[in-house]
């Protein structure tokens, strides 16, 4: 599966119109997804906004770095292999030290049902791929500065 990114080398995320001074220390993000491809391109995007990046390739890898590493902003796949985003996100909830932390969902399921269990479960957002980079940058904002 090709994975298609709305990103542009040239800009950053200093050059959102929101940006000014908040970046005033790295946040820690996140990465969840099972593909690769994803992961790197997401990686790229916020690497580009000054944010430290960490990646896991499944719900129980995730689960693994979370126990060392507690992220500001998580992003993370609905569907991958060996846990769905769902039960990853009730399990992070039973972490103390990352309960809190907001999760945004990054999925190709575009239905009702999967944005109501996503908000019921907590989930802070919920975005579309293919990702935006504006999208992106606008949820880090509004989750993380605001």
């Amino acid at each position: 599966m090709e994975v298609i990114l709305a990103f542009n080398r040239n800009s950053s995320y200093l050059d959102h119109p929101k940006a000014g001074s908040l970046m005033t220390e790295k946040k820690q993000i996140l990465i969840i997804d099972d593909e690769r491809s994803m992961l790197d391109a997401m990686a790229t995007i916020l690497r580009s906004g000054g944010y430290n990046v960490q990646q896991a390739e499944s719900g129980s890898e995730a689960l693994d770095k979370l126990r060392a590493f507690k992220p500001d902003l998580i992003f993370a796949d609905i569907r991958m292999p060996d846990m769905n985003g769902f039960d990853l996100l009730e399990n992070i909830k039973k972490i103390p030290s990352v309960s809190s932390t907001p999760v945004v969902f990054l999925s190709a399921i575009d239905d009702f049902h999967a944005r109501k269990v996503a908000r019921d479960l907590g989930a802070a957002d919920y975005l579309l791929k293919p990702v935006d980079e504006k999208d992106v940058f606008s949820t880090i904002t509004k989750h993380l500065h605001s």
